[in-house]
This record gives C-alpha cells, structure tokens and sequence, in this order.
C-alpha cells in the first residue's frame, strides 16, 4: 500500500464531493476501477486549500490535472496478535432504520419498506457503534471521541445536496485477528469513505 499526503486547490476543496473527485486525477488509468483508496482531510484553510493523507493500494500518479502530491511512501501493514497500537479514524456513525414514508422496493419477488440511514449522536451510541466495528478483529482499549461540525456536500451533477456528521475517533486498540485486522484497514472502516471517512491510521506505541 502507499501513504501520500496531497494538497487540493481550495476552489476544489470547497465541496467534498468535488474534492473525492480531484483525488481520483491521481489515478489516471483507473476510471472505471473501483475506488481502491481511502482519505482524510487534515486541515482545511480558507483561500488556500485542503491538506489531505490518503492510503491506496495503486501507486498515485501526479500529473497536469491532478492535485499536488506533497509526499508519498509505500508501507506493509505487518501486525500481530496481541499488538497494541495506536490509531485514529474519522468515521461517520450511523444506523439503518425503516421509513414508511420513502415506500416500499421490490426484491426477490418480496415486498420491502425502504430504509434510511440516521447518524448516532450520542458518545455511547458511537462507542458502542465503533466497538460492533472492531470486535471481529480487535479490542478497544482507550478511546477519545471528538464530535465534528456537520459535513455538507453538494453533487452538481445530480443536483443533489446532503450532509453528513462525522466523528473523530483516538486511542489505543489490541489486535485480536491479524488477518481481519489487515484486510479491514485497506477496506476501510463503515460508511462515507467518498467523503473522507473510514482511513484507520495506525502508530506503534
């Protein structure tokens, strides 16, 4: 896998929606691929633009229409069972419930009521959704949550707006399957990973 750190243009990082866009310039041949790369946006300044990590399993390639790329190395997530380790991830917690109001879909021949996603915004309900997330593959040991301000994104194409909350996550996990713990980290870690979600960054303690 490869670590970069990139620099959007602030007229791109304005609207995360277009700022996912920017990043996919940094693969070239890989349009019609699926997205093999996750990011978070780790700071943001008016009029300049955003700075922004992102893990891929391709190499980026830095070209005339694709954003700056600041610094870039490549890594092999190698841990063991029973490794401590630090770790931070920007994650959007929410849970799928059933709405009446959005009618029904057909599936299977089977009548079903449409469902919608609603964010979780209580510290116990994003602990105990973080905890459902690591339990197949790690124990949480320590944990700092850091509530974010609403995310909101405009798709200018579909002519369609939303918004998204996002939560910060620090502490310490233990390994408990290495091999889940691996393929879980290039997957990355539930939903909203076009907006910047989902990239579980590690430190050795």
């Amino acid at each position: 896998m490869y670590l970069s750190k990139i620099h959007i243009s602030w007229l791109q990082a304005q609207n995360t929606y277009q700022l996912h866009q920017a990043l996919w310039r940094l693969f070239p041949d890989c349009e019609e691929a699926d997205r093999d790369f996750l990011f978070r946006v780790e700071q943001m300044q008016k009029g300049i633009g955003a700075e922004v990590l992102m893990q891929s399993t391709t190499q980026p390639q830095s070209n005339e229409q694709s954003p700056a790329l600041l610094a870039e190395r490549e890594y092999v997530l190698n841990v063991q069972n029973g490794q401590r380790l630090r770790f931070r991830l920007r994650a959007n917690p929410i849970k799928t419930i059933k709405d009446s109001s959005k009618g029904t879909v057909e599936k299977k021949g089977k009548t079903f009521t449409k469902t919608v996603r609603v964010p979780l915004l209580h510290e116990d309900q994003q602990q105990a959704w973080l905890e459902r997330k690591f339990q197949a593959f790690a124990q949480l040991d320590t944990l700092i949550m850091q509530p974010e301000p609403v995310l909101y994104f405009r798709k200018a194409k579909e002519g369609r707006s939303g918004k998204i909350q996002t939560v910060m996550f620090d502490g310490i996990l233990t390994v408990t399957d290495a091999e889940a713990f691996n393929y879980e980290v290039k997957q990355g870690i539930g939903p909203a990973k076009a907006f910047g979600c989902g990239l579980l960054s590690l430190a050795k303690i």
